[in-house]
């Protein structure tokens, strides 16, 4: 026995690096002191300026970039808590849980809203609203919804232009998407109809925004729903064919955190990136910083919608998102 867990540990660090990574980069390799690894849900061409930046002030420091799904991220992390410096989500709860559950290190000393941290050890630097995202093409001529009972009401009268033509996420892959889900379902009924007449027109489902405003620059659908409208505004040639939507109705705004595991073999540089995200995030350099800041347009109300608190782990309980996912299935996967 003893003979076959030495061999596991040994093989860890492999399978480690052998994950498929959606993303992997690498930024000044030639540095020889320190090697930070971010594990991250934020797509490399959104956050490569705000490495290169990092790294021209601590040039000392070379960063590995890796990308993958938000259930990904807490899953892999979870599984080797000592092998990232960074852990970086859009997926607040499991952020949160993995807070909650005493793998993150506090870092002293941050000036930053209290609404925007959670522990010392949990901090926001983006404010994102969810968004309905549409190919122009598909509504030409025709009312472009502002609501989510407006956006039910266009495809229940054209069913025709939206069947296997309307993307949302699969929540039962996505981390982030089943936050959003349960955070709309807790605002409105409307979020079940929604569903319900998506999975009637037969919805593609998607792990992540990229892959879906790929489908709507390219027309395979016509809508995207709850997708990160940063990564729609990032795709400057779609800029004439997608517009994006914040429904009206009620908004759902998460924040992008950072945290530093515990065990993180980087601590110290690792915290410094933690505090060269939130000063860039407040000088809102669009060039250096190309996500939505917190200090945006958005009012109080808004931007935080889905707020860095113990409520946010509800739907993580087992049996509660068990639940969920079953109604889930029953709306959206209709037989």
């Amino acid at each position: 026995m003893r003979t076959i867990i030495f061999v596991i540990l040994m093989l860890l660090p492999q399978v480690i690096y052998a994950q498929d990574w959606e993303e992997r980069q690498l930024f000044n390799e030639s540095a020889s002191a320190d090697k930070l690894r971010i594990i991250s849900s934020t797509d490399s061409a959104l956050f490569a300026p705000i490495i290169d930046n990092f790294v021209s002030k601590n040039p000392g420091v070379s960063v590995e970039y890796l990308v993958t799904g938000t259930a990904d991220i807490d899953r892999i992390f979870r599984e080797s808590p000592d092998a990232f410096d960074l852990v970086i989500s859009s997926a607040m709860d499991l952020q949160l849980k993995i807070v909650n559950d005493g793998l993150a290190r506090p870092i002293t000393n941050v000036s930053h809203p209290p609404w925007a941290q959670w522990r010392e050890s949990l901090f926001a630097f983006t404010s994102e609203p969810a968004a309905i995202v549409i190919n122009r093409d598909a509504f030409a001529g025709h009312p472009v919804p502002k609501t989510r009972q407006e956006l039910i009401e266009a495809m229940r009268s054209r069913p025709a232009t939206f069947r296997a033509r309307v993307g949302t996420y699969d929540i039962r892959q996505s981390g982030l998407g089943y936050l959003f889900a349960t955070q709309d379902a807790r605002a409105s009924e409307t979020y079940w109809r929604l569903m319900e007449v998506m999975g009637a027109l037969d919805v593609r489902l998607y792990c992540c925004s990229g892959d879906m405003i790929d489908d709507l620059s390219n027309g395979t659908i016509a809508v995207a729903y709850n997708v990160l409208g940063s990564y729609a505004a990032a795709r400057v040639e779609s800029k004439d064919v997608l517009e994006i939507i914040h429904p009206s109705d009620f908004p759902t705004t998460m924040m992008r955190t950072a945290l530093v595991p515990r065990d993180a073999p980087h601590s110290q540089p690792a915290a410094a990136f933690v505090r060269h995200l939130i000063a860039l995030q407040s000088g809102a350099d669009n060039e250096v910083f190309p996500l939505p800041p917190l200090n945006s347009q958005l009012n109080d109300d808004e931007r935080a919608t889905i707020a860095l608190e113990p409520a946010l782990m509800t739907y993580l309980d087992a049996l509660k998102r068990s639940r969920f996912l079953a109604e889930w299935e029953d709306a959206v996967i209709q037989k």
